[in-house]
């Protein structure tokens, strides 16, 4: 199978490396485009993949699995561009945000083929989630075979795509609010004495643990808190604290307002 990537950013780079890395796909059968000769250099050192900055279009008429990894802004210059040139057979794989089924076939005409998909960054380093629906034209088996990509480099879910705009505003930028949690753990670690690179590693060890602790016990979030909240303890003190700021509130209305702004791209 020939595969193509039009954009080669962070998402791209870890889409290619979790294929070759399990196996699903040799560096010779990879091909892709950036927007400057440095970073197409550069990936290509790294996957010792084919690249090219520019020549989008001779990749998508190359590829039988095609990737578009771009901007959501440079999207429509780059549909614009590569329309001719999708083969009725080519499986298109968009990662854009806020760029719908119906808006990718409206581009790209009517029949094509097209899975739309939100990775996020943790796939840089194996453990990314992503969510991925598909249009009526593509079939059970291509959709398996797109799962099993986005599987490598950590967990694909299908989803109905009407739940692309609470995916982005959930697991797409997700990730920041986590890192800012880390950082605020940390300070608190660091007022209180502790050295900075250590406060680090506890806290984010500490995430890291306790989103294993969900998924792989099955019990809800609240019932995990309990556990570690002994009557009249030090938990139970610092939990009062996060509800008097209001925490939950305040990260509802964050993923609410990212999946309205992901609406209006």
């Amino acid at each position: 199978m020939k595969i193509g990537f039009i954009g080669l950013g962070n998402m791209a780079t870890a889409i290619i490396g979790g294929m070759i890395k399990q196996g699903i796909a040799k560096p010779e059968e990879i091909t892709g485009t950036a927007h400057t000769e440095a970073t197409a250099q550069k990936v290509a050192e790294q996957f010792g993949i084919t690249t090219f900055a520019g020549h989008n279009q001779d990749v998508a008429l190359k590829s039988d699995l095609l990737f578009l990894a771009v901007k959501p802004q440079v999207l429509p210059d780059v549909l614009e561009e590569i329309k001719f040139s999708i083969l009725p057979e080519t499986l298109v794989v968009s990662i854009v945000a806020g760029k719908s089924l119906e808006y990718l076939a409206k581009a790209l005409g009517p029949d094509t083929r097209i899975i739309r998909a939100m990775p996020n960054t943790p796939a840089l380093v194996g453990e990314g989630c992503t969510a991925v629906c598909a249009n009526a034209h593509v079939n059970s088996v291509e959709l398996g075979q797109v799962m099993t990509i986005f599987n490598s480099f950590g967990k694909g879910i299908e989803v109905p795509e009407k739940w692309m705009d609470a995916v982005v505003g959930v697991s797409g930028s997700g990730p920041a609010y986590v890192f800012m949690f880390i950082e605020a753990m940390a300070d608190g670690a660091v007022q209180q004495g502790m050295p900075r690179k250590q406060a680090y590693e506890f806290a984010a060890q500490t995430v890291l643990g306790s989103a294993k602790m969900v998924l792989e016990t099955g019990k809800h979030p609240g019932e995990l808190k309990d556990m570690v909240c002994s009557p009249g303890g030090t938990t139970i003190e610092a939990v009062k604290v996060l509800e008097e700021k209001n925490l939950r509130s305040a990260v509802m209305e964050a993923v609410i307002a990212c999946a309205e702004k992901n609406k209006s791209l």
